[in-house]
């Protein structure tokens, strides 16, 4: 069994986690009005447009958003919570009762682990058990970003690729953490995600656009603030 989760059997954490399924429900509600804020949630105009790794892996996304946190940690200090993610391992520090409820197998890390500290490139960064939905570990420089990657790319020597030519029907996604440091040991955490897909029809919009941006976002919004929780919460500890 990995570390005693983090806050999630308090009162507090599952007012949190309702408060989180709300939060979801208003963005399926609302994210024609509101997709513009929640794709750029504390992101600085210089970090939207900034280029980071594993953009040139989707040229032309479909989806593409750029969220951004400041944390009260330097960057060695958030790295190791951060590099740590995926189910089985440190999970995702999101909305833990709302992943279990879709049998996700969710337990938020509330510790350093040394053995989850060393990746390596093509190792799995799971959303669930085994059959859900998972990322790839594309590739990362220690202490600086890590690059995550999922749907119909090619495994090469020294990473990922995209098909050519691309088949009629593909996924290509990214998820892509930056850590930058900031004066007075502090951070910042940087998610960008890109995505594309074919055919470009109702039915594939529905599901990527109407509904799995707007859920992605409330999520990953918990993830961002999970980390800097514990990143702030350590260095507090000493």
């Amino acid at each position: 069994m990995g570390p005693v989760s983090y806050r999630e059997s308090t009162p507090q954490a599952v007012l949190e986690n309702l408060g989180g399924a709300m939060w979801i429900a208003g963005m399926l509600l609302t994210s024609s009005l509101t997709r513009r804020w929640y794709n750029r949630w504390g992101a600085t105009p210089a970090e939207q447009a900034g280029h980071y790794p594993g953009d040139d892996l989707v040229p032309q996304p479909r989806l593409t958003y750029t969220r951004a946190i400041t944390i009260q940690a330097p960057a060695d200090e958030v790295w190791p919570w951060l590099i740590q993610i995926g189910q089985g391992r440190g999970a995702l520090y999101s909305y833990e009762l709302l992943e279990n409820i879709a049998r996700c197998d969710m337990h938020n890390a509330g510790a350093i682990v040394p053995e989850w500290q060393t990746p390596q490139v093509g190792d799995k960064v799971r959303l669930g058990p085994e059959g859900y939905p998972f990322y790839w570990i594309g590739g990362y420089e220690p202490g600086r970003w890590l690059l995550l990657v999922t749907g119909d790319l090619t495994r090469t020597e020294t990473g990922f690729a995209r098909p050519d030519p691309l088949p009629e029907k593909y996924v290509l996604d990214t998820w892509c953490f930056v850590v930058e440091p900031l004066a007075g040991q502090a951070s910042r955490l940087i998610l960008r995600g890109r995505q594309t897909y074919a055919p470009d029809t109702f039915a594939n919009r529905m599901i990527w656009r109407v509904i799995t941006e707007p859920m992605g976002f409330v999520m990953m919004r918990q993830m961002l603030i999970g980390i800097k929780r514990r990143a702030e919460a350590a260095r507090r500890r000493g």
